[in-house]
């Protein structure tokens, strides 16, 4: 009987962990596709400052701007800026696990050691990761909310602005999960110092996912190439608040799109574990009954042998 009640107890416990995992999954399903929808509404905003970052593309004035060219790539005494994006949450599969070895072989591959590198970690698990590594973590953002604005965001590019204006930082790289589907999300390594106009058309490609319900139609939006013409005041005050803008814009969709593929992540995760716990619960109650039956039989063969004793 002993037998019999620790396998019911384990019944009722993955029934009740698959309980959770199931309301788990659909809060993430209703979280995912809210971060969609936030990621989307601003993409007209981002396409209209790429837009006039084009149109400025083809002056002398724009190449000589510290935040455009490759200015971080000559000077080997700058150190490269590394903003990573993960959760403060796990249970989401390898949703942050992907980001860290996307960061780790961007460093690689740069050939960036700690000593060459600055990072701004919005999420916990990417600061604990490198700060347990002894990487210079300097800022760290934890418990960020879906509902987070862009203004918010903004502390974050004035201190990156501010390391490069300081002439400290070079370059700046910005690590986050792409969201693509509900069931595929991919580790994105962007450059967003130097700023170039192909970079930043990338992220605004990016923002709208490959597959569903908001992926790109058969008329896809095509930017045409502007003629350059006169800026008013001139082209130095148009840049000095575009790039800022267009950095803080590409920082505020790396987390929208981060946090996308966070609740898909979870929601897959938390399906995945659902459909176990129902199959360790249906799989325990197979062996319950079989348990049950075999105690049953011995005591009607133990019964039955004892009136043939009494005989």
């Amino acid at each position: 009987m002993a037998s019999l009640k620790n396998i019911k107890l384990k019944i009722l416990s993955y029934k009740k962990t698959g309980t959770v995992t199931h309301a788990m999954e659909a809060v993430s399903a209703v979280k995912m596709r809210k971060g969609q929808e936030r990621a989307l509404s601003g993409r007209s905003y981002a396409a209209a400052a790429l837009s006039v970052l084009e149109r400025l593309s083809g002056t002398a004035d724009i190449a000589r701007h510290p935040l455009m060219g490759d200015v971080g790539f000559t000077k080997p005494n700058m150190k490269t800026c590394v903003v990573i994006v993960t959760s403060d949450k796990g249970l989401a599969g390898s949703l942050n696990s992907g980001v860290i070895r996307k960061v780790e072989a961007e460093l690689l591959k740069r050939n960036l050691d700690k000593n060459n590198v600055v990072m701004v970690a919005i999420g916990r698990r990417g600061g604990d990761y490198f700060a347990n590594r002894a990487y210079d973590v300097r800022e760290k953002l934890e418990n960020v909310a879906d509902g987070v604005s862009e203004s918010e965001i903004r502390m974050v590019t004035d201190k990156v602005l501010a390391w490069h204006a300081a002439g400290e930082i070079g370059a700046c790289i910005i690590a986050y999960q792409n969201f693509l589907s509900t069931f595929e999300q991919e580790p994105t390594v962007r450059q967003i110092i130097p700023i170039t106009t192909e970079g930043m058309q990338e992220i605004v490609k990016g923002i709208r996912p490959a597959r569903g319900k908001y992926s790109p139609q058969t008329s896809a939006e095509i930017t045409a190439k502007p003629a350059a013409y006169t800026v008013e005041p001139d082209a130095d005050a148009v840049l000095s608040i575009l790039l800022p803008k267009l950095l803080n814009i590409a920082i505020f969709h790396a987390l929208l799109e981060n946090k996308a593929s966070e609740h898909s992540a979870r929601m897959v995760a938390m399906k995945s574990a659902t459909d176990k716990a129902k199959e360790m619960a249906g799989n325990l109650t197979r062996k319950f009954n079989r348990v049950r039956q075999a105690a049953i039989t011995r005591e009607v063969s133990e019964i039955t042998s004892g009136i043939e004793a009494m005989k």
